[in-house]
């Protein structure tokens, strides 16, 4: 970027929501090279415009096709400029401490003493930050899968694996676990008997939490279409109007910030707290989740399982070299519909089109998993029925 002539500050090794923050606080673009969820392998560029805000898609399409124009013109690279007008390049480490002091910060001079907590910090970027974090807020920390050695990014731990801080956490006795992903922008938890907790139960904490008080902007909750069908019917009951998106937290971000809203999130743990972040924030996440437990005086396990009753979830995929023709194919449809109606209001379908894949997803929740699985094996047929060609006639 400095070869092109842009000023770039170099922030190091730090989390994508501490990136994001400091972008926003300085009203700059930024570009973080993370694998996010993924293994090391799978490294790749997230972008952030000035502000701090993930880039919509029509950008990205057309920063992709300028990418792919690039990549196909002919002749040899040009040559990086040397001499005037060439960018700076400073480095900031001081960036992380100011990202670390946010945090603590958010709690408002509350703490978490006495609370015992296990972190996973998936070997990633928020391998130093989120054990800062926390024992600056007091709480006893232990940390596991903190020694990134550029390789062992999410692999058998983190968000993805949380099996070794379920065993951690009960060979300790912590209060709570807390598992990051690599790049630290989404967050799960184990609660104190070793069960995971997804963001669905978390966003339901939060919500409620936030509404008892009188903090929940607009009394309205933003998810996605993905988001189990408990949740819903558990915000139905606390009065918690719930606004719904496709799958990905820059569409939450966005019906956020459309309806001045302050929380959203998804099954997958970004959650988004939108009166202190521009994106999912998992230490941050972590930080409030633990704030709720220590005000509250109840233990995780208790909170989480009044949060809502979860309902079966069964997810199929069906390939498919035009999954949106399938899913929109009307033998399709009209077996969704009936399907539906059967199911009744303790059920749901979800039938879309994979946006990197050639497959059509299959979501069917319902009273019980035996009548999830059937139902969505069920659909799976006539999605399956619908992609054989037609015979043509004699």
């Amino acid at each position: 970027m400095a070869s092109e002539g842009a000023d770039v500050v170099d922030l190091g090794v730090l989390p994508t929501p501490g990136v994001a923050w400091l972008a926003a606080e300085r009203g700059l673009p930024a570009a973080v090279v993370s694998a996010s969820h993924n293994l090391f392998s799978d490294n790749g560029i997230k972008l952030f415009a000035a502000g701090g805000l993930k880039l919509p898609d029509a950008t990205e399409a057309a920063i992709e096709e300028e990418l792919a124009r690039i990549l196909e013109s002919a002749g040899p690279p040009s040559v990086p400029p040397v001499g005037h007008g060439v960018g700076m390049l400073s480095e900031e480490p001081e960036g992380c401490q100011r990202y670390i002091d946010h945090l603590v910060a958010a709690l408002e001079g509350r703490d978490l003493s006495g609370l015992r907590v296990v972190v996973d910090c998936a070997n990633g970027a928020a391998s130093s930050v989120a054990p800062a974090v926390l024992e600056g807020l007091g709480a006893d920390v232990s940390a596991i899968a903190n020694t990134p050695d550029g390789s062992n990014i999410n692999d058998g731990c983190g968000s993805t694996h949380p099996e070794s801080l379920a065993a951690e956490v009960l060979a300790r006795g912590a209060h709570v676990g807390l598992a990051l992903d690599g790049d630290a922008d989404r967050l799960l938890a184990v609660d104190d008997t070793g069960t995971l907790t997804t963001g669905d139960e978390l966003l339901s904490l939060f919500a409620t939490d936030l509404a008892a008080r009188g903090k929940l902007a607009g009394n309205t909750v933003v998810v996605t279409v993905m988001t189990n069908l408990g949740f819903r019917l558990a915000m139905a009951e606390r009065g918690i109007t719930v606004r719904e998106t496709q799958v990905g937290d820059r569409y939450v971000l966005e019906a956020l910030n459309a309806e001045a809203l302050t929380l959203g999130g998804e099954q997958s743990g970004h959650i988004v707290f939108r009166d202190m972040a521009t994106t999912g924030d998992g230490v941050l996440t972590g930080v409030v989740l633990l704030d709720l437990v220590k005000r509250l005086g109840a233990p995780l396990s208790e909170l989480a399982r009044g949060s809502m009753q979860r309902l079966p979830q069964v997810l199929l995929n069906v390939a498919a070299p035009r999954p949106a023709e399938a899913v929109a194919a009307p033998a399709v449809q009209a077996e969704v519909a009936a399907v539906e109606l059967e199911l009744g209001t303790r059920g749901r379908v979800l039938l879309r089109a994979s946006g990197t894949e050639p497959l059509v997803r299959v979501m069917v929740e319902a009273a019980d998993q035996a009548a999830a699985h059937a139902a969505a094996e069920r659909l799976c047929a006539v999605v399956e029925q619908a992609l054989v060609p037609s015979s043509a006639p004699d």
